[in-house]
């Protein structure tokens, strides 16, 4: 089908569209085989080179066709013939000369189209279709792909959410957006040790504490990298620090440090995640707890004063590698001034 379309074009159409299109295949691939190493694609590109090279050579020869005058032209100018010249009368008289006829051209070549004029366009036309080709990939943007810069995530809106009821009870209570909207820094993973990293997710929920009957907001956000992932809540109970610390002694944290992060009390501590496995294949909707990768948190109070509740940065990575505890106090020192203290 695509042979017989190339056929119905014209001569000084065709010829140029197969030039640019040989050339620009033709490099592209020899870039291709140079670039991979590879001998077939070199084989390739050099078959499509050389089928341009024929393709030149034949409209080279046909401009120089053009160029050169036909055999009639010197058979239109030839002296008429001897049969055709007047008699000399008896007595001569001066005659005029005969002068040959003017030839003209034919009117076929007047209405002919300018031969270059269509390869220029032609040219031109499909010269700007293969740079397009080209070069279309690298001007639109690509979420991935290799060498392809990812695209940032953000956070997602909460426009139309209705909060729970604990939200209003509760004094300067942050939603999930918000903190979403705090924790998605533009240095957050400089603090983590991976600049070079772009956050992958972003989400944040506006829920309450379970076992509370909805009567406790406890908003959180957490953001995705491709080594760390960080989790921030903030829970609006009356537990204090202190009473904090001492349940700790009766659970399995271990690597626990109390300390001053701005001020208020906190503490840091280790602790496994849980791996929850959903099989929907067979109809059930739950499946085994498992215990994840090991999470590293910093609690801080949500005030001074330790009044209640408190604010837990979590990290942690599914290698099982954790960040140097500096990085948590980083993020802690970061994301708090953005947190209004709770008035109680």
């Amino acid at each position: 089908m695509l042979g017989f379309l190339l056929r119905l074009l014209p001569f000084w159409v065709r010829e140029p569209l197969l030039i640019v299109v040989g050339s620009v295949f033709g490099v592209r691939i020899m870039y291709l085989a140079v670039v991979e190493r590879a001998w077939v694609p070199a084989v390739i590109g050099a078959a499509f080179l050389v089928f341009t090279a024929v393709r030149v050579h034949t409209v080279v020869r046909a401009l120089r066709a053009r160029r050169t005058p036909g055999p009639t032209a010197a058979t239109d100018a030839a002296v008429p013939d001897a049969a055709a010249q007047p008699q000399p009368q008896p007595q001569p008289q001066p005659q005029p000369q005969p002068q040959p006829p003017q030839r003209r051209a034919p009117a076929a070549a007047e209405k002919e189209p300018n031969a270059w004029g269509q390869a220029l366009a032609a040219v031109a036309v499909f010269a700007a279709l293969a740079a397009a080709v080209w070069l279309g990939p690298r001007l639109m943007p690509s979420d991935s792909g290799d060498g392809a810069t990812p695209r940032a995530a953000s956070c997602p809106s909460g426009k139309g959410e209705e909060l729970p009821s604990a939200y209003r009870q509760t004094s300067r209570a942050v939603t999930g957006e918000e903190l979403c909207r705090v924790l998605g820094r533009a240095d957050l993973a400089r603090l983590l040790g991976t600049p070079a990293e772009t956050a992958t997710t972003m989400s944040g929920s506006s829920g309450t504490a379970p076992l509370t009957d909805g009567k406790v907001a406890q908003p959180e956000a957490q953001v995705q990298f491709d080594t760390y992932t960080v989790n921030v809540s903030a829970t609006y109970n009356e537990l204090t620090m202190a009473q904090y610390v001492k349940l700790m002694e009766f659970g399995d944290e271990t690597d626990v440090q109390t300390l001053s992060v701005l001020g208020r009390p906190a503490v840091l501590f280790s602790d496994h995640t849980m791996k929850i496995e959903i099989d929907l294949g067979s109809g059930g909707s739950g499946g085994p707890v498992e215990q994840g990768p090991l999470a590293r948190t910093l609690s801080v109070a949500l005030d001074g004063k330790d009044a209640g509740g408190s604010c837990d940065i979590t990290v942690w990575s599914t290698s099982g590698t954790l960040p140097d505890d500096s990085a948590l106090l980083g993020i802690a020192e970061k994301v708090l001034p953005a947190l209004p203290e709770r008035t109680v």
